[in-house]
């Protein structure tokens, strides 16, 4: 998965990973985000709403959120899926 956006005021960027699970129910600052897609692939502030793309090119979500304890690299990734599933 390729995720897109502009971290830290970096315009352009473009990280890669792997989706971990899809249709995941995720609890993010006390509010539950269902069916969505948990990836690998670093959402770090400023690239929410960038898009999530599989490897064919076809956009499959939406960066929305990083769930992480410390604000560093041990973190989750989480979007909203444009589709029911992500290849």
């Amino acid at each position: 998965m390729l995720a897109v956006g502009s971290p830290l005021g970096l315009q352009g960027t473009v990280t890669g990973g792997l989706v971990s699970a899809v249709d995941r129910e995720a609890r993010l600052g006390g509010s539950a985000m269902q069916r969505v897609i948990q990836t690998d692939a670093p959402i770090n502030p400023g690239r929410s709403g960038g898009p999530l793309v599989n490897l064919d090119g076809e956009v499959v979500g939406v960066n929305t959120a990083i769930a992480t304890l410390s604000r560093g690299s041990g973190s989750i990734g989480s979007d909203s899926p444009s589709r029911s599933t992500a290849r």
